[in-house]
């Protein structure tokens, strides 16, 4: 691992006996001054010949990334950020997992698990941290207080690559149960959009010992017809809703984007250029769906950031991937996906109806926003469904605040008499 490290003094689990070992980061200075000269040594592409990003990321955009990241951003910022929350590593199934625990100060915390996803990371679910551990200073009551895991994926930021394939959102949600049972939690809850959603969800599908019930804030998994459109190239069903029509065609549109591809068919060959060129693990970072590339930008050519989501905090994200140089092993979960996707649709496998309790957020600037009614016909027992008013695909980065409020009153119904 590119970054070194060495144990914490901070513990709030079990003896490293255990199998939970401490865990800090610490930059080594050549890694600092090999990405900053990097940045200066940047060939840019000419300028595109359109003036919006039908082309992709914009010039301008990119120029002024590039700008800040080498002469604005602290680059410590990064391991300063991380290293102010306990965090700790454990091998599950032969493969090293990094991963935050923070213990509410508040008895009888309901213990939550989230997953973030693709090309995101822990450092989108650090501003959650605050309303969810403690929501007596952030507008809530002590009984909605969590206990938080946030998870690195496997091959994301400080969890280890792994060596052999089979790591799909299945298995992933396998080593997220023992996780929590490694911890000692016996009753807990799940959260996830985007990859997380799809590991979150496979939770719900596996239910394993302990899991009282999920949140999603995307839809990975449609209705069967929606689906074989989408993802099969079947016609658009008959008798679409207006709502569901107008999820459908954005979610079609994402689907084609050439990321999904890409990192679906040749992680290999995309991972070159995104571990050798920092422009390049940028810009490709930037370009995933049309309202964060639309905020992103506006953060760094006009200096506006939508919530959340500031210069600071987006390089933090980025240079979490160049320092780990985890590009390329981030990007294996989609042809994981894929492959087992494939493999379930030639054995005639259909996942099994999910009989937990599920609750679901729709964020207006989502790539697209997911009808009550498909909820309802992939989730059986859906518990608690909700429209916000602000934030997009990468809910808990943008409104902190919102997501944290959605947290509480989507598990509420699941808390113990004393957990209220």
């Amino acid at each position: 691992m590119p970054a070194s490290t060495s144990p914490s003094s901070a513990s709030s689990l079990r003896p490293p006996e255990a199998g939970v070992r401490p865990f800090t980061i610490d930059i080594p200075d050549e890694q600092i001054e090999d990405l900053r000269a990097r940045l200066e040594l940047t060939r840019w592409p000419g300028r595109e010949p359109v003036a919006d990003a039908t082309q992709g990321v914009q010039l301008d955009t990119t120029r002024e990334l590039i700008r800040y990241w080498g002469s604005e951003y602290d680059m410590r910022r990064l391991a300063d950020r991380l290293n102010a929350v306990p965090q700790f590593t454990t091998e599950i199934d032969g493969v090293g997992i990094h991963f935050i625990h923070i213990k509410s100060r508040h008895e009888h915390a309901l213990p939550l698990i989230i997953t973030h996803g693709w090309p995101g990371s822990v450092i989108e679910l650090l501003e959650v941290v605050g309303p969810l551990t403690d929501p007596t200073a952030h507008g809530g009551s002590a009984g909605d207080a969590f206990d938080l895991v946030l998870p690195s994926l496997p091959g994301y930021g400080f969890s280890a690559a792994p060596a052999s394939v089979g790591w799909d959102p299945g298995r992933i949600a396998q080593a997220w149960a023992e996780l929590m049972s490694r911890l000692g939690y016996t009753r807990y809850v799940a959260q996830g959009g985007d990859v997380g959603a799809a590991v979150t969800d496979t939770m719900a599908i596996q239910a394993p010992d302990g899991l009282a019930g999920i949140h999603l804030n995307f839809l990975r998994r449609p209705p069967p017809e929606v689906a074989a459109a989408i993802f099969g190239g079947a016609p658009e069903p008959e008798g679409l809703t207006e709502e569901e029509r107008a999820a459908f065609g954005p979610f079609r549109a994402q689907f084609m984007k050439g990321y999904i591809a890409e990192q679906g068919q040749s992680p290999q060959t995309i991972g070159y250029s995104l571990t050798d060129s920092p422009v390049g693990l940028a810009a490709w970072i930037l370009d995933h769906d049309a309202d964060a590339y639309e905020k992103i930008s506006r953060a760094f050519v006009d200096g506006e950031p939508a919530g959340g989501l500031t210069r600071d905090r987006i390089l933090d994200n980025i240079t979490l991937y160049w320092l780990t140089r985890t590009g390329t092993s981030a990007a294996r979960i989609y042809w994981e996906s894929q492959r087992a996707t494939a493999a379930a649709a030639a054995a005639g496998q259909t996942p099994p109806a999910v009989s937990l309790p599920v609750a679901f957020t729709v964020f207006p600037g989502e790539i697209f926003r997911a009808p009550r009614s498909w909820a309802e016909r992939v989730y059986p027992n859906l518990t608690y469904f909700n429209e916000v008013e602000r934030g997009g695909h990468f809910a808990a980065w943008e409104e902190p605040e919102i997501f944290a409020d959605e947290m509480r009153a989507a598990f509420r119904p699941l808390r113990l008499p004393d957990q209220t």
